[in-house]
Protein backbone atom coordinates (compact mmCIF):
# COMPACT_ATOMS: atom_id res chain seq x y z
CA UNK A 1 0.00 0.00 0.00
CA UNK A 2 1.26 3.47 -0.90
CA UNK A 3 1.44 5.68 2.18
CA UNK A 4 3.48 8.59 0.83
CA UNK A 5 4.12 10.50 -2.39
CA UNK A 6 7.45 12.20 -2.95
CA UNK A 7 7.76 14.67 -5.81
CA UNK A 8 10.57 15.98 -7.92
CA UNK A 9 10.44 19.77 -8.21
CA UNK A 10 11.87 21.03 -11.51
CA UNK A 11 9.86 19.93 -14.53
CA UNK A 12 7.32 18.25 -12.24
CA UNK A 13 5.73 20.49 -9.60
CA UNK A 14 7.04 23.61 -11.35
CA UNK A 15 7.92 24.17 -14.99
CA UNK A 16 9.84 27.35 -15.73
CA UNK A 17 9.59 28.27 -19.40
CA UNK A 18 12.59 29.26 -21.46
CA UNK A 19 15.32 27.69 -19.31
CA UNK A 20 17.02 24.27 -19.55
CA UNK A 21 15.00 21.45 -17.99
CA UNK A 22 12.34 23.97 -16.87
CA UNK A 23 14.40 24.23 -13.70
CA UNK A 24 14.49 26.47 -10.65
CA UNK A 25 18.26 26.76 -11.16
CA UNK A 26 17.78 28.11 -14.66
CA UNK A 27 14.99 30.44 -13.58
CA UNK A 28 17.10 31.93 -10.79
CA UNK A 29 20.10 32.44 -13.09
CA UNK A 30 17.94 34.19 -15.68
CA UNK A 31 16.18 36.31 -13.03
CA UNK A 32 19.57 37.45 -11.69
CA UNK A 33 20.71 38.45 -15.17
CA UNK A 34 23.22 35.63 -15.62
CA UNK A 35 21.41 33.54 -18.21
CA UNK A 36 24.32 33.24 -20.66
CA UNK A 37 26.93 32.58 -17.98
CA UNK A 38 24.56 30.06 -16.36
CA UNK A 39 24.17 28.21 -19.67
CA UNK A 40 27.94 28.11 -20.26
CA UNK A 41 28.50 26.60 -16.83
CA UNK A 42 25.80 24.01 -17.51
CA UNK A 43 27.42 23.02 -20.80
CA UNK A 44 30.73 22.32 -19.06
CA UNK A 45 29.11 19.97 -16.56
CA UNK A 46 26.55 18.14 -18.71
CA UNK A 47 26.95 14.38 -18.44
CA UNK A 48 29.11 14.68 -15.31
CA UNK A 49 26.72 14.09 -12.39
CA UNK A 50 29.63 13.32 -10.04
CA UNK A 51 30.74 16.96 -10.48
CA UNK A 52 27.33 18.34 -9.55
CA UNK A 53 28.58 19.98 -6.31
CA UNK A 54 31.15 21.92 -8.35
CA UNK A 55 28.41 23.06 -10.76
CA UNK A 56 26.31 24.26 -7.82
CA UNK A 57 29.25 26.16 -6.34
CA UNK A 58 29.98 27.94 -9.62
CA UNK A 59 26.36 28.98 -9.99
CA UNK A 60 26.20 30.17 -6.39
CA UNK A 61 29.38 32.22 -6.81
CA UNK A 62 27.81 34.20 -9.65
CA UNK A 63 24.98 35.23 -7.35
CA UNK A 64 27.21 36.79 -4.69
CA UNK A 65 25.71 40.15 -3.67
CA UNK A 66 22.51 39.81 -5.71
CA UNK A 67 19.39 40.84 -3.74
CA UNK A 68 17.13 37.86 -3.09
CA UNK A 69 14.05 40.06 -3.47
CA UNK A 70 15.03 40.96 -7.02
CA UNK A 71 15.14 37.29 -7.95
CA UNK A 72 11.94 36.40 -6.09
CA UNK A 73 10.01 39.10 -7.94
CA UNK A 74 10.86 37.36 -11.23
CA UNK A 75 10.42 33.68 -10.31
CA UNK A 76 7.28 33.84 -8.15
CA UNK A 77 4.52 32.88 -8.10
CA UNK A 78 5.78 29.39 -8.93
CA UNK A 79 4.67 28.22 -12.40
CA UNK A 80 2.61 25.16 -11.49
CA UNK A 81 1.58 23.00 -14.42
CA UNK A 82 -2.20 22.65 -14.87
CA UNK A 83 -3.65 20.25 -12.33
CA UNK A 84 -0.88 20.40 -9.74
CA UNK A 85 -2.66 22.22 -6.89
CA UNK A 86 -5.85 20.19 -7.24
CA UNK A 87 -4.03 16.86 -7.54
CA UNK A 88 -1.89 17.56 -4.50
CA UNK A 89 -4.98 18.60 -2.51
CA UNK A 90 -6.68 15.34 -3.49
CA UNK A 91 -3.69 13.32 -2.32
CA UNK A 92 -3.51 15.26 0.91
CA UNK A 93 -7.21 14.55 1.52
CA UNK A 94 -6.37 10.83 1.45
CA UNK A 95 -4.05 11.29 4.41
CA UNK A 96 -0.88 10.55 2.44
CA UNK A 97 2.48 11.94 3.49
CA UNK A 98 3.61 14.37 0.79
CA UNK A 99 7.04 15.84 0.19
CA UNK A 100 9.65 17.11 -2.24
CA UNK A 101 13.03 15.50 -2.89
CA UNK A 102 14.80 17.54 -5.53
CA UNK A 103 18.17 18.65 -6.82
CA UNK A 104 16.52 22.02 -7.39
CA UNK A 105 16.77 25.13 -5.24
CA UNK A 106 15.34 25.44 -1.75
CA UNK A 107 14.21 29.02 -2.41
CA UNK A 108 11.61 27.57 -4.77
CA UNK A 109 11.08 24.23 -3.04
CA UNK A 110 10.17 25.88 0.26
CA UNK A 111 7.73 28.26 -1.43
CA UNK A 112 6.06 25.31 -3.16
CA UNK A 113 6.01 23.27 0.05
CA UNK A 114 4.23 26.08 1.88
CA UNK A 115 1.75 26.89 -0.88
CA UNK A 116 0.79 23.26 -1.50
CA UNK A 117 0.83 22.38 2.23
CA UNK A 118 3.33 19.56 1.75
CA UNK A 119 4.87 17.85 4.76
CA UNK A 120 8.53 18.42 3.89
CA UNK A 121 10.98 19.51 1.22
CA UNK A 122 14.61 18.50 0.77
CA UNK A 123 16.63 20.36 -1.85
CA UNK A 124 19.78 22.40 -2.30
CA UNK A 125 20.25 25.71 -0.54
CA UNK A 126 21.63 29.01 -1.79
CA UNK A 127 22.88 30.79 1.31
CA UNK A 128 21.56 34.26 2.11
CA UNK A 129 22.68 37.00 4.52
CA UNK A 130 21.05 40.42 5.00
CA UNK A 131 18.81 39.81 2.00
CA UNK A 132 21.69 39.07 -0.37
CA UNK A 133 22.97 35.81 -1.81
CA UNK A 134 26.33 35.09 -0.20
CA UNK A 135 27.77 33.20 -3.16
CA UNK A 136 27.75 29.93 -1.21
CA UNK A 137 25.53 26.87 -1.38
CA UNK A 138 24.77 23.66 0.48
CA UNK A 139 24.22 20.52 -1.60
CA UNK A 140 21.70 18.22 0.05
CA UNK A 141 20.47 16.33 -3.02
CA UNK A 142 23.17 15.60 -5.56
CA UNK A 143 22.18 14.40 -9.01
CA UNK A 144 23.68 10.97 -8.33
CA UNK A 145 22.42 10.70 -4.73
CA UNK A 146 18.69 11.24 -5.15
CA UNK A 147 17.77 7.62 -4.45
CA UNK A 148 19.81 7.70 -1.24
CA UNK A 149 18.01 10.83 -0.08
CA UNK A 150 14.60 9.35 -0.87
CA UNK A 151 15.48 6.24 1.10
CA UNK A 152 16.75 8.30 4.04
CA UNK A 153 13.63 10.49 4.11
CA UNK A 154 11.36 7.45 3.91
CA UNK A 155 13.20 5.65 6.68
CA UNK A 156 13.07 8.74 8.91
CA UNK A 157 9.30 8.66 8.59
CA UNK A 158 8.92 4.95 9.26
CA UNK A 159 8.28 4.07 5.62
CA UNK A 160 9.60 1.29 3.44
CA UNK A 161 10.45 2.32 -0.11
CA UNK A 162 7.70 -0.03 -1.29
CA UNK A 163 5.23 2.30 0.46
CA UNK A 164 6.45 5.38 -1.43
CA UNK A 165 5.29 6.69 -4.80
CA UNK A 166 7.61 9.05 -6.63
CA UNK A 167 6.66 11.50 -9.39
CA UNK A 168 9.50 12.75 -11.56
CA UNK A 169 10.53 13.60 -15.09
CA UNK A 170 14.25 13.30 -15.68
CA UNK A 171 17.12 10.86 -16.00
CA UNK A 172 18.30 11.35 -12.42
CA UNK A 173 14.89 10.11 -11.27
CA UNK A 174 15.43 6.66 -12.80
CA UNK A 175 17.34 5.19 -9.81
CA UNK A 176 14.47 6.38 -7.60
CA UNK A 177 11.92 4.84 -9.95
CA UNK A 178 13.74 1.52 -9.66
CA UNK A 179 13.50 1.55 -5.86
CA UNK A 180 10.02 2.81 -4.95
CA UNK A 181 6.67 1.05 -4.83
CA UNK A 182 5.13 3.19 -7.57
CA UNK A 183 7.06 5.30 -10.08
CA UNK A 184 5.13 7.89 -12.10
CA UNK A 185 6.83 9.72 -14.97
CA UNK A 186 5.18 13.09 -15.58
CA UNK A 187 6.05 14.63 -18.96
CA UNK A 188 9.26 12.53 -19.11
CA UNK A 189 12.23 14.31 -20.65
CA UNK A 190 13.69 11.15 -22.21
CA UNK A 191 12.39 7.77 -23.39
CA UNK A 192 14.48 6.04 -20.73
CA UNK A 193 12.54 7.88 -18.02
CA UNK A 194 9.21 6.67 -19.37
CA UNK A 195 10.53 3.13 -19.74
CA UNK A 196 11.68 3.03 -16.10
CA UNK A 197 8.32 4.16 -14.70
CA UNK A 198 5.32 2.06 -13.69
CA UNK A 199 3.04 4.71 -15.18
CA UNK A 200 3.42 7.69 -17.50
CA UNK A 201 1.18 10.74 -17.73
CA UNK A 202 1.21 14.11 -19.44
CA UNK A 203 -1.68 15.32 -17.30
CA UNK A 204 -0.82 15.99 -13.67
CA UNK A 205 -4.45 15.75 -12.64
CA UNK A 206 -4.21 12.02 -13.41
CA UNK A 207 -1.71 11.38 -10.60
CA UNK A 208 -4.32 10.61 -7.88
CA UNK A 209 -6.02 8.13 -10.20
CA UNK A 210 -2.72 6.45 -11.02
CA UNK A 211 -2.11 5.92 -7.31
CA UNK A 212 -5.49 4.22 -7.04
CA UNK A 213 -4.93 1.93 -10.02
CA UNK A 214 -1.16 1.46 -9.64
Amino acid sequence: MIRAVFFDLDGTLVRYAGVPYESSWGAIGAAAGFGREWDRILERYLGKPHLYPDWVRENAALLRGVPVRRVEERIFPPPYPPGVPAAVAALRARGLLLGIVSSGVGLVAERVRAELALDFAVSNELLVSDGLFTGEAVVRVGLAEKRDVVEREARARGLALSEVAFVGDHLNDIPVFQAVGLAIAYCPKAPEVAAAAHAVTYDFSAVPRLLSTG
